[in-house]
């Protein structure tokens, strides 16, 4: 089914797309029936230029569209069915990959994917990788709650975490969730409480950490694994407290495209909105079109910022990297009042 997902804006798109596998068949057949001959004949030539003026209008109109997203737009985006997700990052970038398991207490999640990781030409930089994975097909989505991670799955990853700053690991971690999980089960669990440990251990682990939005960051969800040295958004990715119809369901108690639009808005959740409001320290860009258009191109975006970050924040001392990630966090959200 996903292989048809279309987002309505990109509906002249599809048609340029339909338009052009219709003459590139024809020019096929064409070609074949010439022969040798294809080279010189006029229909064939006339096809190929169209072909070529057909593709080339494409990409104009894909980069047109996808330079001008509104925030709604950007979080269906995110949302596409064929984006890259933690595993598939994990094949594209990673040279070798053991996964770890479990909490210890109840159990294992697969919505977190944690595991030692070598990222980089060899012999690779070792690092402890965390991911949300919400799932391909339906039972691997349903598995994973649709990235939606359980209190085990947040104890997993800081387990990890500690055991990685024990031997001063570098910590990459990707974050991709609509928000935690909040059923009764894993409320029961302590949800709430596993989060704010991760937040509060995170901010304290000795070893460099980045993190990266690389579809959706959605609340307490992104945050229980996003307590970093670095934090980064891939340029059609969202991060905000709430989801935008979770926002609209409250304050105008219906969500809708109007809705979700407007709270979409309001919310300032854009990769450009978290850059100007200090949330983040930078945008990797996306080939254009998305990073479900070209995950090969996205995971060498990735890659090249994960590996340039993690050496400059290797060369600090820890007391120092320590001090600057406590002034990062303490920094947001501060204010001016002026005297009335």
């Amino acid at each position: 089914m996903s292989a048809y997902y279309q987002l309505d804006f990109e509906r002249p798109i599809v048609e340029l797309d339909e338009r052009l596998e219709a003459i590139e068949q024809q020019l096929a057949s064409l070609a074949a029936a010439a022969g040798e001959s294809a080279s010189t004949d006029p229909a064939i030539t006339a096809l190929r230029d169209e072909v070529a003026f057909l593709r080339n209008t494409r990409e104009g109109l894909l980069a047109e569209l996808y330079t001008a997203l509104s925030p709604w737009q950007t979080v269906r985006v995110a949302r596409h069915p064929l984006r890259p997700q933690t595993r598939d990052y994990i094949k594209l970038m990673c040279r070798e990959f053991v996964e770890l398991h479990g909490d210890r207490r109840y159990g294992d999640d697969p919505a977190i994917v944690v595991g030692f990781a070598r990222i980089g030409p060899s012999p690779g930089q070792k690092v402890l990788l965390v991911g949300h994975q919400k799932g391909k097909e339906t039972s691997e989505k349903i598995a994973c709650n649709f990235g939606c991670a359980h209190p085990e799955g947040y104890r997993k990853a800081l387990l990890k975490m500690e055991l990685a700053a024990k031997y001063r690991l570098p910590i990459v971690t990707l974050v991709d969730t609509p928000g935690a999980y909040p059923g009764l089960g894993a409320e029961q669990r302590g949800q709430a409480e596993a989060i704010a440990v991760n937040m509060r251990e995170m901010s304290m682990l000795p070893t460099p950490i980045v993190s990266i939005v690389i579809g959706e960051g959605g609340s307490g969800g992104a945050l229980g694994i996003a307590v970093a040295d670095k934090v980064a958004m891939l340029s059609n990715s969202w991060y905000s407290v709430i989801s935008p119809e979770g926002c609209a369901a409250i304050l105008w108690k219906e969500a809708n495209d109007k809705t979700n639009t407007a709270a979409a808005y309001a919310l300032k959740l854009s990769a450009r909105d978290n850059m100007e409001l200090g949330i983040i320290d930078e945008t990797i860009a996306e080939p254009v079109g998305g990073a479900h258009r070209n995950p090969v191109a996205t995971a060498d975006s990735l890659q090249r910022w994960i590996l340039t970050t993690l050496s400059r924040l290797k060369e600090l001392p820890i007391e120092t990297l320590l001090q600057q990630r406590y002034e990062r966090f303490r920094r947001m959200g501060s204010f001016l009042e002026a005297a009335v």
